[in-house]
């Protein structure tokens, strides 16, 4: 099963690129050295928040910071392919699956590189989630996220129930950021 948890360092950075003190400079979808955005936006272009990836010792270290959605859980995604053309962001594609397995942990053939428990967001539409990715790799080698057409990240309407293949039951895609590959 997957590590879903950070070392302090991961945390530390993490919450520093989240507050926006990112050395580097850079801005939601772009990639620079170690580190990923992607803004979190509807189909109506709605900011949802943003998500931060970076390459820790490890795997990957991501962070997710939602805003102005709907409370309750929401199933949340690292897809295939790096688009994000709406009405209902199908262009992103599957879940990101280098490994070929199948969809949740709680399925015994699961789960997907991409694949996360669920986003809870609070009564005042914000939540967060950070997590581990044991083995993968912002680029280059295997497991790499960005890859020659990139990745997206996608925040479901509903629940993901962590066992249905190929996607969890969590309904329609909500929101949608694309993580610009640099090969």
């Amino acid at each position: 099963m997957r590590q879903h948890h950070l070392t302090l360092s991961g945390m530390a950075l993490l919450s520093l690129l989240a507050a926006g003190c990112s050395p580097d400079g850079i801005s939601p979808g772009e990639v620079s050295g170690n580190v990923a955005r992607a803004e979190l936006l509807g189909a109506d272009q709605t900011q949802y928040g943003e998500v931060i990836v970076a390459q820790g010792d490890d795997g990957l270290l991501v962070n997710i910071k939602a805003t102005g959605m709907s409370p309750g859980a929401h199933g949340v995604h690292i897809h295939e392919t790096g688009k994000c053309e709406g009405p209902d962001f199908k262009s992103a594609g599957g879940h990101w699956n280098p490994a070929a397995k199948q969809h949740g942990f709680d399925n015994p053939q699961g789960a997907h590189a991409g694949d996360f428990f669920n986003l809870d967001i609070g009564a005042d539409g914000t939540g967060s989630l950070e997590a581990t990715i044991s083995g993968a790799r912002l680029s280059d080698g295997d497991n790499a996220l960005l890859d020659a057409d990139g990745a997206a990240f996608v925040v479901h309407e509903g629940a993901d129930d962590l066992k249905t293949d190929p996607s969890g039951e969590s309904g329609g895609r909500l929101a949608c950021g694309v993580f610009v590959g640099g090969r």
